[in-house]
């Protein structure tokens, strides 16, 4: 019984959690319906703007209030390291200002989670108290660590985007520097084109293009968007174009010699991957495959012989 009540007493304090982050209900919702139909809304639409607005007046409630209390365990010791969990963020396209405390609260809240999760299940088992023990530490620790195993792999996935995609735009990008743009206008072209094909790349290059605008200088918002970006080949381009443009030789070339550089390192990866395909299918073959087929060819040589041994 006492897991029961530990369970009833986490759902009413979450409902009064709720209930206490509510909106504020003073104004009449009719007459807000009304100002929204009177706006050329129909009222479906009004309706679900209005539920929108709670939704979302609750989420900010929750955020600000409880990711400051959250985040308190695993703030990082120092200016250092809380930049490094902004390059990593970046790195996986997280770039709001308040992007590390949501993933430095989340951290507790999984390992709370997940503790409690397994606390509750280990009553109902009957766990001994070191069984018990172990149990809510191996939680703790699998659910504190749970979002840098997430944030690690969005990173990775969205650094794999920017590789696949980056000879293209290196492509796009040297024939309008060839055509007469300058690279800030190349830039901002390309990031204009890729909106659909490539948007992580199309993103940063606007990103870097709206930097330049606003005064930085061209070769710390290039550096930007490599730090932005994570990818080595990112690095090495931005690299290339400073370089370039500091001994005042051909971006254009340069590019274009990146972009071949690039394209061939694709290709070769391609292959790779595809050389190992041999390799991944053993498994599958030994465990899946040829059992079955051992069944398919020998279950009647068998069944045969232990009718000719029973004769």
């Amino acid at each position: 019984m006492l897991y029961y009540a530990i369970a009833g007493l986490v759902v009413i304090s979450v409902s009064l959690i709720i209930y206490a982050l509510l909106p504020n209900r003073s104004q009449d919702e009719k007459a807000i319906i009304r100002r929204r139909m009177a706006e050329g809304k129909s009222p479906r639409e009004a309706t679900e703007e209005l539920r929108k607005q709670a939704r979302d007046s609750v989420a900010k409630k929750m955020v600000k209030r409880v990711a400051p209390i959250a985040m308190r365990p695993v703030m990082p010791k120092n200016a250092e390291e809380m930049s490094k969990l902004r390059i990593k963020l970046s790195n996986a396209g997280f770039r709001r200002d308040n992007a590390p405390t949501l993933f430095l609260a989340s951290k507790t809240i999984f390992a709370a989670g997940a503790a409690l999760i397994a606390l509750v299940y280990g009553f109902s088992q009957g766990y001994e108290i070191q069984k018990l023990f172990g149990v809510f530490v191996f939680s703790a620790g699998l659910g504190f660590m749970a979002p840098n195993f997430w944030l690690g792999s969005a990173a990775a996935k969205r650094i794999e985007k920017i590789r696949d995609g980056l000879p293209d735009s290196l492509d796009l990008l040297v024939i309008t520097v060839e055509s007469g743009l300058g690279l800030d206008a190349a830039l901002q072209r390309v990031g204009d084109e890729l909106k659909n094909v490539h948007p992580v790349i199309s993103e940063d290059f606007q990103i870097a293009t709206l930097e330049t605008q606003m005064g930085i200088p061209r070769s710390e918002a290039l550096q930007n968007l490599a730090v932005r970006a994570g990818a080595p080949e990112m690095r090495s381009l931005i690299s290339i174009i400073n370089q370039a443009e500091r001994f005042g030789t051909s971006v254009s070339q340069a590019l274009r010699r990146q972009a071949d550089a690039l394209r061939v390192k694709r290709r070769q990866a391609a292959e790779e991957r595809a050389q190992k395909t041999a390799v991944k299918l053993m498994l599958p073959l030994i465990f899946f495959i040829f059992p079955a087929i051992f069944i398919v060819l020998g279950a009647p040589a068998a069944l045969r012989l232990m009718d000719a041994f029973a004769d």
